[in-house]
């Protein structure tokens, strides 16, 4: 199976070459940065194209000749999840390369959803729950789902939207809670500044989530949404004071610092049980 991941050095496209590898998949990987593709270290046994795939003058047809399936994970300009680009920009754009590369030939293309898609409903959150986001970033992934289902009803492929809940680990955002924690671990200081974290999240490690898309990718006759997920609510507190215990570390956790954000609900994950059909299905690639 040859699959063209799209960007391929972010948070969850680094992992998801490394996994598509493990499994024996050929992999065209696709970044901007070509500096930053030679750091990883698949970069070597890859076929890597630097390019931005929103570019007007992109060659779709070349990029994606002798392409089994696209994995799109290419989204510019997050954590920032308020901001209007991603409407105003990142949806047509993302819109536009998705189907050229289908009228290029792509069968199969797996997309990565978000769980703000689902906006501020609380509780456990199926595919079946309808979604209601409310900021630009869950609006416009949500609208690209639609947009491409539409396409779909013009030129048959396989779409698979795979809704990301929390992701953590090797790769993910300097400003997110791990990453602030681990700075705050590793300079010593003396207590770190957190909200009153009993918000209930969904969390899983990013090798986790990105062997999942990988299995998900080789059901290539599902087409549909799923939530990759863990499906277990955890507290953040809880979390926290567990990579306390990783790290072997004391600190003093001043609970309450900052307020709980505003674009989230208090409480909310993944139901999980499509996924799991998913992963215990044989493989159909």
């Amino acid at each position: 199976m040859k699959v063209l991941v799209t960007g391929a050095t972010g948070f969850v496209g680094r992992h998801l070459v490394a996994a598509l590898l493990e499994r024996g998949c050929e992999i065209r990987a696709v970044a901007r940065n070509a500096e930053t593709a030679r750091s990883m270290p698949w970069i070597e046994d890859v076929e890597f194209v630097s390019a931005d795939i929103h570019a007007a003058d992109l060659n779709v047809v070349a990029l994606t000749e002798g392409i089994d399936a696209l994995a799109h994970l290419a989204w510019p300009g997050l954590p920032n999840y308020r901001a209007l680009f991603h409407f105003e920009h990142n949806l047509m754009a993302d819109y536009r390369f998705i189907k050229s590369a289908v009228e290029a030939g792509v069968q199969q293309v797996l997309v990565t959803g978000t769980c703000f898609e689902y906006g501020m409903q609380s509780g456990p959150l199926s595919e079946a729950t309808e979604p209601r986001p409310s900021n630009p970033y869950g609006l416009a992934k949500h609208t690209l789902h639609l947009f491409l289902q539409n396409l779909q009803q013009e030129r048959p492929f396989t779409l698979q939207w795979a809704r990301l809940f929390y992701l953590h680990g090797e790769g993910q955002n300097p400003n997110s809670l791990f990453a602030a924690l681990d700075r705050a671990i590793d300079a010593g200081e003396p207590a770190f500044n957190m909200s009153a974290g009993e918000q209930l999240r969904d969390f899983l490690a990013i090798e986790t989530a990105a062997s999942h898309l990988a299995a998900i990718l080789h059901q290539s006759d599902f087409d549909g949404v799923v939530n990759c997920a863990s499906g277990q609510p955890v507290s953040v507190r809880a979390l926290v004071e567990q990579r306390l215990r990783e790290r072997g570390a004391t600190l003093d956790l001043n609970l309450g610092h900052y307020p709980y954000p505003t674009h989230e609900p208090l409480a909310f994950w993944a139901v999980v049980e499509r996924l799991q059909q998913l992963l215990e299905a044989p493989r159909t690639h």
